[in-house]
């Protein structure tokens, strides 16, 4: 679901605008090996490199930017984002059958 709403907010508007977007995602690490790690997404795996953040643990939630974890995030705030992502996701499949 995420990859797809992000591979969403990346399609051409029309053949000459493509709209662009950075986003920093709530992660959880679920494997970590020096400054490697693999984070879960809303069921996403991917690489991360915890280079920034020295002191994080297995099981720590991060924010991942561009490979990167920048910064730690608490729970509750991490499940807002989620549910901000799936709400939009919900709202980009439902206008995509009532426009398709």
């Amino acid at each position: 679901m995420l990859r797809r709403w992000l591979r969403r907010a990346g399609e051409r508007q029309n053949k000459y605008e493509k709209r662009i977007m950075c986003l920093a995602i709530p992660a959880r690490i679920v494997k970590l090996q020096g400054d490697k790690a693999v984070v879960d997404a809303m069921g996403n795996h991917f690489k991360a490199k915890t280079t920034l953040l020295p002191e994080v643990k297995l099981g720590d939630l991060v924010l991942v930017h561009a490979g990167f974890a920048i910064s730690t995030v608490d729970e509750e705030e991490a499940k807002k984002t989620w549910q901000l992502i799936a709400e939009i996701n919900e709202f980009l499949e439902t206008s995509n059958r009532v426009s398709g």
